[in-house]
């Protein structure tokens, strides 16, 4: 029987169970590690921590965790007490490892930015966030809904959106839908560029996603490196490699 924690702790909680079954089949491959983030009451690490024998987990509600260790006997080395945004993943997981997990709405943005700055690590990601933020990361060049998000990690991840969820299978039911997608790490080991000023590039850009690139990006570039075609477009319209390119163009600036 599902038996939701006192605190939530803005969290919706899975409950069916084939949903969940759903989920943890949608890794890939055999993974030398997986780390669930968020596991709440382990609707969905039942089927994870029985399938791999290295598995482990990281929560923050400690009132979840004593759930997990008595309920689905987690042993203490399996399950890390503590805030996903604020733990040392490469101390904990030096080697490659898969993350899964029913990403907490109002943090999903900055776990992924988290998994951002674990990528030389983290191989795969399979997530359930919202329907709207997986429509979004998914979201190829030339669509509106394409921002921050689907550039900087479609640099580094193969990006696949696997099925919605409604939400009558949550407690409590959220608002809106949710939906699964799964990051495969790519072949790119390092960007032919500044990755910081890549970054900040992107999204100097796209906090202005109204205005051409010309205008959003004045301060980063000279006259004459402002003359190009490529600036008379929108953040939107440029894919992963023309951001690359945009970089390399700033970097002279930069640093002198």
């Amino acid at each position: 029987m599902f038996v939701r924690p006192k605190k939530s702790l803005g969290q919706h909680f899975l409950k069916d169970k084939n949903i969940a079954g759903k989920i943890a089949d949608s890794i890939l491959g055999e993974p030398e590690l997986v780390l669930e983030i968020g596991p709440g009451m382990g609707i969905l690490t039942q089927f994870l921590f029985k399938k791999y024998e290295n598995f482990y987990a990281i929560e923050i509600d400690k009132e979840s965790v004593e759930y997990l260790k008595t309920s689905l006997l987690l042993s203490d080395d399996k399950i890390i007490s503590g805030d996903i945004l604020k733990i040392d993943l490469k101390k904990h997981f030096p080697g490659k490892f898969t993350v899964i997990g029913n990403f907490p709405y109002n943090i999903s943005s900055q776990i992924f930015f988290k998994i951002l700055e674990n990528k030389q690590n983290i191989t795969q990601t399979v997530c359930m966030i919202q329907k709207e933020v997986a429509e979004r990361i998914s979201s190829p060049p030339g669509n509106k809904t394409y921002g921050i998000l689907s550039v900087l990690l479609q640099a580094f991840y193969d990006i696949k959106y696997l099925f919605t969820v409604n939400e009558n299978v949550f407690i409590p039911p959220p608002k809106v839908k949710s939906a699964v997608i799964r990051l495969t790490r790519n072949n790119t080991d390092k960007l032919d560029c500044d990755e910081n000023l890549f970054f900040r590039v992107v999204k100097t850009a796209f906090n202005q996603r109204r205005k051409t690139l010309r205008n959003s990006l004045r301060q980063m570039y000279d006259f004459e490196t402002l003359t190009l075609e490529i600036f008379n477009k929108r953040p939107e319209q440029l894919s992963v490699q023309e951001f690359v390119s945009l970089t390399k163009l700033a970097l002279f600036k930069e640093k002198n």
